[in-house]
């Protein structure tokens, strides 16, 4: 019989040479599944159901762990027991029906009128680069354009 810490091994293994992922990586993995060894209190990881990794993502939620880190931490454990499923040490993912925490879409960093104002009393205008610079800065802030659809043009 296997156990929870040969497959853990197994799967730090197939992480690394399989999916070669980094050393950073694992460490990150490895410590979700902790977090979870942590929670579970004793039972083996193969045995953990559909309701307790529930019961674990609300107890993130409760510690005041944010969606983006729960839904890092929720794909390593979805990839462990993925690896299970695959090895044949589970015969169903207890991970299959559990939705990744929602995540906001984040604004980009906008400049304040000061901050342009300031930038574009910094171009030298007496120089053509400078003339050049000025139009570039007037057509992407005018028209919303990204840097590579500038440089397109």
């Amino acid at each position: 019989m296997t156990t929870a810490s040969d497959c853990i091994r197994k799967y730090q293994a197939f992480l690394k040479l399989e999916k070669s992922l980094s050393e950073n990586t694992l460490v990150a993995y490895m410590s979700d599944l902790q977090k979870l060894m942590d929670f579970s209190s004793g039972k083996s990881l193969t045995d953990i159901k559909h309701e307790d990794l529930e019961q674990f993502l609300c107890q993130l939620r409760d510690l005041g762990i944010s969606p983006r880190s729960q839904a890092r931490i929720l794909s390593g454990i979805k990839s462990f027991y993925g690896f299970l499923l695959i090895e044949d040490y589970i015969s169903a993912d207890p991970t299959e029906l559990i939705e990744t925490p929602r995540l906001g879409k984040k604004l980009p960093e906008v400049l304040s009128v000061t901050e342009i104002d300031s930038l574009l009393a910094g171009i030298d205008l007496s120089r053509k680069e400078g003339q050049r610079n000025k139009a570039m800065w007037e057509t992407l802030n005018s028209c919303s354009l990204r840097v590579s659809e500038l440089t397109d043009l």
